[in-house]
C-alpha cells in the first residue's frame, strides 16, 4: 500500500471514529477490511441524519453509489450500502443499514445529495425496498405495474412470466438446464451460486441441486458445472 493510500485510510478511519463519537450506540466502530473502511447504522430510521452530518460536518459531499443486499432466509432480509467519497480530503467510507422485509421502508437520502434519486429508484424497482420522502419514487428500469422484483434472492434467473394488456409482457427466458436461482447463506461458495431450483415445485432450501450431485460426479467425473448431465460416451 502506498504512503497515499495509508494516509487515505487513517483519515477515512478517523472520519468514522467521529461519525460512531456523535451518535454513540447507533453507530458502530469501525471495520477496516482491504484498505476500506465501513461503519454500520443500528437503526435505519437515522440513516438520513447521519449521512447529512457526515456531508456537512465531515466533508463527504459525493455519494458514489448505494446498493442493495438480498439476505435471503435472515431478519433483517435487506441491507442497503451507501458509498461515501469527500472531494476535499479524497477519503472513501462506506456505511451499511439493515431493514427487514416487513418494513422494506427506510427515510430517503435525496436531500442529502441529490445523486440518490436515481439510484434509490433503481433499488425500489429492482429489490422493493421503498424510501419514504423521495420526491419521484418511480420505477426506472421495469415499467409501472410490473409485479416483481428481480434482484430479490427467490426470483428465478429465467424470470416469470407476467402481462399487462396493452403495456407490456415478460416470459421465462430459455436457459438451458434452469432456471438457476441462488441461495443465500449455505455451507460454502459452491452452495451459493446459481443452480437449478423450480420454485413452484420445492422450496430453495430443498433443493435437489443445492449441492453437486454424484450423477455430475459420475457422469463428467468432476464435481463441476451446471446444467443438464450427459452420459458418458462409450469406447
Amino acid at each position: 500500500m502506498s504512503p497515499e493510500n495509508i494516509t487515505d485510510r487513517m483519515l477515512a478511519l478517523d472520519y468514522a471514529n467521529k461519525l460512531q463519537a456523535e451518535f454513540e450506540a447507533l453507530v458502530s466502530a469501525p471495520v477496516e477490511f482491504r484498505g476500506e473502511i465501513t461503519v454500520s447504522i443500528s437503526d435505519a430510521e437515522r440513516i438520513a441524519e447521519i449521512c447529512a452530518l457526515a456531508k456537512r460536518d465531515l466533508g463527504f459531499d459525493y455519494l458514489v453509489d448505494i446498493s442493495s443486499v438480498d439476505n435471503y432466509g435472515d431478519d433483517p432480509r435487506f441491507e442497503v450500502v451507501y458509498e461515501l467519497y469527500g472531494y476535499g480530503h479524497h477519503c472513501h467510507l462506506r456505511l451499511k443499514t439493515r431493514v427487514s422485509e416487513e418494513t422494506s421502508e427506510l427515510p430517503t437520502v435525496s436531500g442529502v445529495w441529490r445523486t440518490a434519486d436515481w439510484l434509490e429508484r433503481e433499488i425500489y424497482d429492482m429489490m422493493g425496498i421503498r424510501f419514504r420522502g423521495h420526491p419521484d419514487l418511480r420505477r426506472i428500469l421495469m415499467w409501472d405495474g410490473y409485479p416483481y422484483f428481480p434482484l430479490r434472492k427467490d426470483f428465478p434467473l429465467a424470470g416469470k412470466p407476467s402481462e399487462m394488456p396493452d403495456v407490456a409482457f415478460t416470459k421465462r427466458a430459455p436457459l438451458e438446464g434452469g432456471p438457476f436461482v441462488t441461495i443465500a447463506g449455505g455451507k460454502n461458495s459452491v452452495a451459493r451460486e446459481p443452480r437449478v431450483r423450480i420454485q413452484e415445485t420445492e422450496p430453495p432450501e430443498t433443493s435437489a441441486r443445492l449441492d453437486r450431485g454424484n450423477g455430475i460426479q459420475e457422469s463428467h467425473g468432476h464435481a463441476s458445472g451446471p446444467g443438464p448431465i450427459e452420459s458418458k460416451k462409450q469406447s
